[in-house]
């Protein structure tokens, strides 16, 4: 991915979970994912996002905001687009994407 010197990088992973696990599942994300990302330096700030499609399903996106690529680096190792998983995570997934998809942020102005 080419890159603007000094950019930020915003990293999206994507899965899904039966509605009537998302609060369960969400909170587990905090405590895996979100937690390692917000230990890990460089990282500058991290989200779980939730939206039920009205389908018995619950679309969750871990969102994490990284200084750079090699911040990112850090936390998911060499292959930056390989997603990361936890020990707990087949429990809760109907569906899941085993990449993750890396962003540049754009600051306004």
């Amino acid at each position: 991915m080419p890159r603007t010197a000094g950019a930020r990088t915003a990293r999206v992973w994507r899965g899904w979970v039966r509605t009537e696990d998302t609060a369960a599942y969400a909170a587990y994300v905090e405590e895996t994912g979100v937690g390692e990302y917000r230990r890990t330096p460089g990282n500058e700030g991290a989200w779980v996002l939730t939206r039920d499609l009205g389908d018995g399903r619950t679309e969750i996106v871990a969102l994490s905001i990284w200084e750079s690529l090699e911040a990112v680096r850090g936390f998911a190792g060499d292959d930056l687009e390989a997603a990361v998983y936890y020990p707990e995570d087949d429990r809760y997934l109907v569906q899941r994407e085993d990449t993750v998809t890396h962003y540049e942020v754009r600051e306004p102005g």
